[in-house]
């Protein structure tokens, strides 16, 4: 297999989609500015740091996925995409990917599949690799399901992904970063 994978956030997007996630729902008034605000800001900056406890992170950005229903969500996301997203799309980036579609394109991602299959989808990415929010009857819970998609999660996700396809690491076509 050739395989081709892809980093989102800063990458392919010219932004970071979580921490717009976010800034989108405090700018609908979804999220309280004052208490959402100054946290989410604190969260990117961890992260770009390179100190950001994806747990205490999680638990901050997937609760708000909990309180509303899944159609106002998913009304609320299409929004998004088109007002927040789309623009952060370069052309570059969507020139890049295109480059790779004889191979299997992957996405993968510390940001929620919530928030990137839809962005995924967009690029045309067949695949996606991301931390997952925890669904309980068609709801989200507020919790994450299974590893985290973040630092070392995102080679024990792209692993168990591989070995799901029939692969293991030692049989992927290694190439260089295009």
């Amino acid at each position: 297999m050739k395989l081709a994978l892809f980093d989102l956030d800063n990458t392919l997007l010219a932004g970071d989609s979580d921490f717009e996630w976010a800034q989108y729902l405090i700018d609908r008034g979804v999220l309280d500015r004052e208490a959402y605000e100054a946290r989410n800001q604190q969260f990117y900056d961890q992260y770009k740091a390179g100190t950001l406890d994806i747990h205490e992170f999680l638990d901050f950005q997937l609760k708000p996925l909990s309180r509303h229903p899944r159609d106002v969500l998913d009304a609320w996301h299409a929004d998004y995409m088109r007002t927040r997203i789309l623009p952060m799309i370069r052309a570059s980036a969507r020139e890049l990917v295109e480059r790779h579609r004889d191979e299997t394109r992957v996405l993968i991602t510390a940001t929620n599949s919530f928030v990137t299959a839809p962005i995924a989808r967009e690029f045309g990415i067949e695949h996606l690799i991301a931390t997952d929010p925890e669904e309980r009857d068609g709801s989200f819970t507020g919790g994450v399901r299974g590893v985290p998609c973040f630092r070392e999660g995102k080679v024990t996700r792209l692993e168990a992904w591989l070995a799901g396809q029939g692969y293991g690491i030692n049989n992927v076509i290694k190439s260089r970063k295009a």
